[in-house]
């Protein structure tokens, strides 16, 4: 897995969306697939015709 550094406030951000003993890894996981989610969901919701 590659290595980022993140600066101080997106650590605080980051620390304020952990549950519990939720690691770094664990909530960017997470972020992402919530990200790739509503992108299929935007995606998709142009392919509705209305029929």
């Amino acid at each position: 897995m590659p290595k980022i550094q993140l600066d101080e406030e997106t650590i605080e951000r980051l620390d304020s969306l952990r549950v519990e003993d939720e690691s770094y890894d664990e909530i960017v996981a997470e972020l992402i697939n919530i990200y790739e989610a509503e992108e299929r969901t935007l995606f998709h919701g142009g392919d509705y015709s209305g029929d």
